[in-house]
């Protein structure tokens, strides 16, 4: 039997030194940490997938936590599922011992630890959709205070209303105009709409 441990942080800016603490504190040695940095919203981790292919029938792995191993339930259950039934894996998640699957191997233990596995990854999936609504509504109200986000637009030239007109009169091409206001195309027909519908 082999000891594994799991770290993953959602950016390369992030730190993954809590998650390596802990994972050293149950004696996982370094060769057998795997760690990423990358966004958990799909499982294309260099690190997750060398780790999975290593692991034999009866190895352990710890994780810090059960989001590590995804970013909603569909996937923390899929994984679980994989490694626990398809490979034969124990799992220990650090922060709950009541996923600890050494420990309940009869039906009563399997049927608890799936319970609490499908709570908290059930948790884990509404705290984020929660964090998105609260997002969009941050959003929203700012926008309504009206705060500006993304690039501010470019200044048109003070003549834009009769090069507008002038194009419109076929004297000069979009081209021309274009370059003139120095503005993208899908820019220009945008300014040229607000320009209209504001008159």
């Amino acid at each position: 039997m082999k000891i594994y441990g799991y770290a993953r942080v959602s950016s390369i800016d992030q730190n993954e030194d809590r998650q390596l603490v802990s994972l050293e504190e149950v004696e996982v040695k370094s060769e057998n940490i795997f760690v990423d940095k990358v966004s958990g919203k799909d499982f294309k981790r260099p690190q997750y997938l060398k780790l999975v292919k290593a692991l034999k029938d009866g190895d352990l792995l710890y994780i810090k936590s059960i989001d590590r191993l995804g970013r909603n339930y569909e996937e923390i259950l899929e994984q679980w599922r994989t490694l626990t039934k398809e490979k034969g894996v124990d799992i220990v998640v650090l922060d709950m011992p009541l996923l600890d699957t050494r420990q309940y191997k009869d039906l009563i233990g399997t049927f608890i630890t799936d319970l609490v596995l499908q709570v908290l990854s059930f948790v884990a999936q509404s705290e984020r959709e929660n964090i998105r609504i609260r997002q969009a509504e941050g959003i929203a109200a700012a926008k309504k205070r009206g705060v500006q986000f993304g690039r501010p637009e470019k200044p048109l030239p003070p003549d834009f209303v009769e090069l507008v007109a002038k194009w419109e009169r076929r004297e000069i091409n979009v081209q021309e105009i274009l370059r003139l206001c120095n503005i993208s195309r899908s820019s220009f027909y945008a300014r040229m709409k607000e320009h209209k519908e504001s008159l």
